[in-house]
């Protein structure tokens, strides 16, 4: 499709139905539409934490933010030798993002991005699009705050778009096509918060948020992109 024709709204519905874009590469001036006929999705009640990770978090002293470098985030994401975000995609996801549809978890050492997780979001669904990590453990870090912070917010559905061995050892699975898209009718029916009201969690509250069970790894770089 000529991503010249997309617009931010165009993209909204595409998310509705089930639909995602995708780029051959960042050189690549055409966007492609993706239904797979399995999906992946993590349960946010499921997600696993590793005893590495959990330290990680309650040790670091990395800072987390949400909200506060969204293009940032996204250009790191697409700052790899493959990479399926081309310049039409960034412009569209910061136009959601200005739009209240697209958000970002970024952890921070000092002043430096490390690492950071984004995706788009409708009623009480959440398409996890990309995450990147500058530090050992960072964009799992982004995915745990992620995670937590959409618990919190009412959140009912996170799309991880593909399965990959990463995301089944954070405790994704994979559902047919048609079981995604009635999971998904049900989630556009409801309403969540991204910035819940009063939400501030201590990093202990996030380590001891998920299943202990399995071992953390990255996520959400679509089928070929871990972090």
């Amino acid at each position: 499709m000529n991503a010249q024709a997309i617009t931010p709204e165009i993209l909204l519905r595409a998310y509705a139905a089930g639909i995602f874009p995708m780029a051959e590469g960042r050189d690549d001036p055409e966007i492609h539409w993706v239904d797979p006929r399995r999906r992946g999705i993590l349960p946010l009640d499921g997600f696993h934490i590793s005893r590495s990770l959990r330290r990680t978090l309650l040790r670091s002293g990395w800072r987390v933010t949400a909200d506060t470098a969204f293009a940032a985030t996204v250009d790191s994401c697409a700052d790899r030798d493959e990479t399926w975000i081309n310049d039409t995609i960034f412009t569209l996801y910061v136009a959601l993002h200005r739009m209240g549809h697209a958000h970002s978890v970024e952890v921070w050492e000092g002043s430096e991005l490390i690492g950071g997780v984004y995706g788009v979001t409708l009623g009480t669904a959440f398409f996890g699009e990309s995450m990147f990590s500058r530090r050992t453990d960072a964009s799992k870090a982004a995915l745990a705050w992620c995670v937590h912070r959409l618990k919190a917010g009412g959140f009912t559905l996170f799309d991880t778009q593909f399965l990959t061995p990463h995301l089944r050892s954070l405790g994704g699975i994979e559902i047919p096509r048609s079981d995604y898209h009635r999971r998904l009718a049900t989630a556009l029916q409801g309403r969540a918060e991204f910035h819940p009201a009063g939400y501030s969690p201590s990093p202990s509250d996030v380590a001891g948020s998920a299943s202990s069970a399995g071992a953390a790894a990255g996520v959400t770089q679509r089928n070929t992109q871990t972090s």
